[in-house]
Formats: C-alpha cells, sequence, structure tokens
C-alpha cells in the first residue's frame, strides 16, 4: 500500500495525539484534569480554550479583552474568578452588561444573596418581596438600597459631567474601593479590582441595566451626568489599535454572547471599514456559549463568520475555539488553570493610558483623512 493510502499516515497527519488517559485519582489538580481527561467534544474544546488562553494569550505582547454577559457576578463569579484573573493581570480591559456590574455592587454592599433551587413558587416569591434569578434568591430590599447606593453617590460633583462608561465605572470602583478600605475589609466587587487595578470597564448599553435606570431617573431631577456611548466607541477601537500598532496582539475571551460581545469585536470594523486604518482583526477568538450559530444570533456567530466581518485576523482562525457550554461550569476552571499554568502578568494598567490611546487614534484618522476619504480596503484580505 502506498503511502498515500496508509490510514496510520493519515492519521498521524490529522492528529499526534492517541487518546489514551491515565486514570483520575480523585487526587488530581483540576489543570491536570483538564490536560488529561478532558480529550473530546466540548470537554476537548475548553481543554483547548485553556490552552490557548494560558500559552499564547497571555504571552506579554498580547493584550487580553474580555466580555461578560449572562447573569455571572449574581452566581458569585465576580468574586470567585474574575477578580482573580484581573488581579493576576490576565484580563486588561472588560466589555460588560450594566446588570453584571449592578449586582456586583450588593456585594460590595454587603447585600447577602442566597443559592437556592430553580423551581420554586414565584407567586409566593412575589407576595414576599423575593427576587429570583433561576436558582439565586435576595430581598428586594437589595435592589432599593443598591438603588440608593447609586443615587445618592452619582449626586458628587464627580459625576457632574459628560463622561464615557469606562471613567463612569472607575469612579465607582474608586468609591466602593475607598468604602472597602475604611471599613477594613475586603472590597468583594470586580468594580473595585478593576479601578485598583486600572482595568477600564465599557458597557456596551449603558441604559439597559438598574445602573441606567437610576442615571436616568437623576437626569430628570437635572442631573448633569450623561454618557457618552459614542467615547466608548472610539475608546475601545483605540485600545485595539494600539495593542497592535507596534507589532503586538489583541485577544478577546468572550463569555455568553450578546451586545458585549459585538461591541468587543466591532472594534476592528470601526479600524479598518469606518476608520480606513489597515488592520486585520483580533488575533485570537475564545467563546463559552450556548447559543447554536444556524438560528443566525449574535451569540452563536463563529470566529469564522465573524472574519468575514474584519473581526478576527484571518491567518489566526486556528488559534480561535468556540466551546458550547454554561460560562458557570467553563469560567472556573479555566481561571483555576490559568492560575496554575501561568505567572501573575505585569498589569497592564490601560485606564492610565485610555487619553493617549484615544489621542493617537485620532491623530491617525484625521492623518488619513487629509490623505482622503478612508480607504474601504484597509483591512487585510485572503489570497
Amino acid at each position: 500500500m502506498t503511502e498515500q493510502g496508509n490510514p496510520l499516515s493519515v492519521l498521524q497527519q490529522v492528529s499526534q495525539h492517541r487518546i489514551a488517559p491515565p486514570a483520575v485519582s480523585g487526587s488530581d489538580l483540576a489543570a491536570d484534569l483538564i490536560d488529561q481527561a478532558f480529550l473530546s467534544y466540548n470537554a476537548g474544546r475548553l481543554r483547548e480554550v485553556c490552552q490557548v488562553f494560558t500559552r499564547k494569550m497571555l504571552e506579554p505582547n498580547c493584550t487580553v479583552g474580555l466580555t461578560i454577559s449572562g447573569a455571572l457576578t449574581p452566581a458569585g463569579l465576580g468574586m470567585s474568578c474574575l477578580i482573580p484573573l484581573v488581579q493576576a493581570g490576565f484580563v486588561d480591559w472588560i466589555v460588560s452588561t450594566g446588570a453584571n456590574l449592578y449586582h456586583d455592587t450588593h456585594y460590595a454592599l454587603d447585600l447577602p444573596l442566597h443559592q437556592s433551587r430553580p423551581n420554586l413558587d414565584d407567586f409566593a416569591l412575589r407576595q414576599n418581596d423575593i427576587i429570583r434569578i433561576y436558582d439565586i434568591v435576595f430581598d428586594y430590599a437589595t435592589l432599593l438600597d443598591t438603588d440608593a447606593f447609586y443615587r445618592e453617590l452619582i449626586r458628587d460633583d464627580v459625576f457632574a459631567r459628560t463622561m464615557g462608561t469606562a471613567e463612569f465605572h472607575y469612579e465607582v470602583g474608586r468609591y466602593l474601593h475607598g468604602r472597602a478600605q475604611a471599613l477594613g475589609r475586603p472590597a468583594n466587587s470586580l468594580l473595585a479590582a478593576a479601578y485598583e487595578a486600572a482595568v477600564p470597564i465599557y458597557t456596551s448599553s449603558p441604559g439597559d441595566s438598574s445602573i441606567g435606570m437610576n442615571l436616568a431617573a437623576l437626569s430628570l431631577q437635572g442631573g448633569k451626568l450623561q454618557i457618552d456611548s459614542l467615547r466608548d466607541v472610539n475608546e475601545t477601537a483605540a485600545i485595539v489599535y494600539n495593542a497592535k500598532r507596534n507589532g503586538g496582539e489583541s485577544a478577546v475571551l468572550i463569555l455568553g454572547g450578546g451586545s458585549p460581545k459585538n461591541f468587543i469585536l466591532q472594534t476592528e470594523p470601526q479600524i479598518q471599514e469606518v476608520l480606513g486604518l489597515a488592520e486585520s482583526g483580533h488575533d485570537y477568538f475564545l467563546q463559552i456559549t450556548d447559543a447554536r450559530p444556524d438560528t443566525g444570533g449574535l451569540s452563536g456567530a463563529t470566529a469564522s463568520e465573524a472574519m468575514t466581518w474584519g473581526k478576527v485576523d484571518p491567518d489566526r482562525l486556528p488559534d480561535s475555539v468556540t466551546c458550547y457550554t454554561d460560562s458557570t461550569i467553563a469560567l472556573p476552571l479555566l481561571t483555576a488553570y490559568s492560575l496554575a499554568r501561568h505567572a501573575p502578568r505585569p498589569l497592564r494598567r490601560l485606564y492610565d493610558q485610555r487619553e493617549a490611546s484615544y489621542e493617537a487614534l485620532r491623530l491617525e484618522y484625521e492623518k488619513h483623512r487629509a490623505e482622503g476619504e478612508p480607504d474601504p480596503s484597509a483591512r487585510k484580505t485572503l489570497g
């Protein structure tokens, strides 16, 4: 039989890794279990997510953006996973739903949330002022107390102006961090941890949460705070453009999907399609989702599909992985794996560089405008 027809030769071209795992002992570390037993199907994809994140995305020249959607902070994942990732320097900037940041504030204010069951009597809960998020329950007063906190906080003069969401969240985080220090206890807050590490947090739909609702109430009272969403579009594009302009790389880790997913990915079309600056797309795309691609929804859109929009570099598709599972399962495993396999990185402190990055993008755009209309072919193409 010729080498071309040899089944073994074909197998070796496809994979060098034979499935022959050691027996699970009961004392295995999470990272070892992922490497040795998460071999196929979505377990295999989760292993690839962990390995690409730890071995490639955490290289010194790679800027890592994280998106958060779904009710992750109410489940305690802000405290257990997201704060350790930020403190280790494994996340450089974030796009989150406003709801996750609102519920994060409960923990900062020491307002308790409780584990329960998903099959409770919701009519009885309503009669007793109990709020339910699937199998998480908490008192309605938790919402009222958090609302009161935001309405009081944003009356401060520091909020009496127009600002983007990164600046707004930074100021909230500054207060929560200072409050925790004054009380002599941990802040237990992603907002506070991001402030301390100068990790900018953006919200793609700032009006679509209880935080936005309270800001809207202030505006009815004549408050001067205005959220500049257009500033956010250019600031996030500037983060990516400046990460890559000197030979660096840009990576995205997407938990769930929705608006945060599109907002972090649209940075590349903003650079290429709208501003006309030469760029090729994000270098790494990792997504944890339970959404199927065949329904046409954004959350199920694959890296390959995103590549056609210029969101992902076509040359880097082999390093793009989608794992179809629940973020509440995958995130603790990814956190444990990365902390076990990689030393902490120096904090990039992108918030401190926000103004300079924005100005660099603006000047580059002005330069190209002076040379003519934005070039629609600025993105890198196949062929």
